[in-house]
């Protein structure tokens, strides 16, 4: 059972920046499309970024299209999140999925992603 180990969330002001990161328990990142969930108390849970495994084009919401970047390290094994300009809006659990599928990530729904992290809580607050 492939495990996902997330960090680097935490409260910061808004305009401030976070990275936030994510290491699976086997060197397997290129065998996954791979993406990064968020959820707000009260609201469901929504895509941010992704990166099929076919193509290795990154994808992401339009709320943050420009300020995050996702980010994949072979070498390290390690999934990141570079999140900028942070807003209060930005504010929830974040969480980092592996799906074994190849193609279409940012068509997917999270029952499509096989493994999920445990979620680190991002707060956005002055």
């Amino acid at each position: 059972q492939l495990h996902l180990a997330e960090s680097g969330g935490g409260l910061v002001q808004p305009g401030e920046s976070l990275r936030l990161s994510c290491a699976p328990s086997e060197f397997t990142l290129d065998r996954f499309s791979i993406a990064w969930f968020r959820q707000a108390p009260g609201k469901e849970r929504e895509g941010v970024s992704c990166i099929s495994a076919s193509d290795g084009i990154e994808h992401y919401a339009d709320s943050v299209k420009g300020r995050f970047t996702i980010s994949r390290d072979n070498a390290k094994n390690t999934v990141y999140l570079e999140m900028n300009i942070l807003k209060p809006e930005d504010t929830a659990v974040y969480y980092c999925a592996f799906g074994l599928f190849s193609y279409y990530c940012s068509d997917r729904k999270p029952y499509e992603y096989e493994y999920w992290g445990q979620g680190t809580q991002v707060t956005v607050s002055s």
